[in-house]
């Protein structure tokens, strides 16, 4: 690999604004992200560092040998990480994006954990991350960062599932999945039940409550409730703090702030199924 500190695997000035600010920021705060010739250099000098020792010269052994090789391997695998999740990124960015104001202890703390995710599917996830954070610095804490890094790809997935059950009261509500009974087929067929829940929830993403229940309070007589692209027109009793059930499932922050890049499709009926239940438990709403 050429040393020629020009060298990138992609072309700045082939990017947007938000885009370039973006690498510039990160290349700022984690070092020399997009220069691959880096890698090279500060890890033949590390490895020199801990070889060789100036006031004591020691003989180089195979042990020696083996030890600078694998370090120079891991590090170029993680420099590699860290530029396809940058890469990916960018795909995501909002044209009013503001990188320049990412705090750079986060984007240390965020290239930190995820340098050693080589899966593509968690890369975009992580990628989905870094692009909120530019687009709104400050949505993702560094404890949402700390708790992604602890997730298998197969507790990522599962979460995503419970986020196609999510619906939406605006922006001063939170995001709620509804799961009124989960014994119900509509729920089982795509892996949320009981141990599922509970799975999320020693994780953190979710506080689950099999019996009690929550509700969401406060709420004005007329309200509005999204899922996806459908919308329901709520008719509470009273003319303001109202609450209505929601279920045995909420959101920690930490699932709040992952929900909103979750990228899922709806489920089939599932609309229908709450709206009909809205119409059992509401006195004043129609079909």
């Amino acid at each position: 690999m050429s040393e020629d500190n020009s060298t990138s695997f992609i072309n700045l000035g082939d990017l947007s604004k938000p885009a370039n600010t973006l690498i510039e920021k990160v290349s700022s705060a984690v070092g020399g992200l997009f220069a691959p010739w880096q890698i090279k250099r500060v890890a033949k000098a590390k490895a020199e560092a801990y070889l060789i020792d100036e006031k004591n010269q020691i003989e180089i052994s195979d042990l020696h040998r083996r030890a600078m090789h694998r370090f120079v391997e891991e590090e170029a695998k993680r420099q590699q990480n860290m530029e396809e999740i940058t890469k990916k990124s960018l795909a995501y960015l909002n044209e009013d994006s503001k990188p320049d104001q990412m705090e750079d202890d986060w984007i240390t703390n965020f290239f930190d954990k995820s340098r050693i995710i080589s899966d593509d599917d968690m890369q975009k996830l992580w990628s989905q991350v870094l692009a909120g954070e530019a687009n709104s610095p400050g949505s993702f804490s560094k404890r949402t960062v700390n708790l992604l890094s602890d997730l298998d790809k197969k507790d990522a997935e599962l979460f995503q599932t419970l986020c196609r059950f999510v619906w939406n009261f605006g922006d001063n509500q939170p995001l709620v999945p509804f799961v009124y009974d989960m014994s119900e087929e509509i729920y089982n067929k795509h892996g949320i039940d009981f141990e599922s829940l509970t799975h999320l929830d020693s994780l953190g993403l979710i506080s689950f409550h099999g019996l009690a229940g929550f509700l969401l309070n406060g709420l004005p007589k007329n309200l509005t409730a999204k899922y996806y692209d459908q919308k329901l027109s709520l008719i509470l009793p009273k003319e303001s703090e109202n609450e209505i059930g929601i279920g045995s499932v909420i959101l920690s922050q930490t699932g709040k702030e992952l929900a909103k890049i979750a990228l899922t499709v709806p489920v089939d009926d599932f609309f229908d199924s709450v709206r009909v239940k809205w119409i059992e438990f509401l006195p004043n709403q129609k079909a």
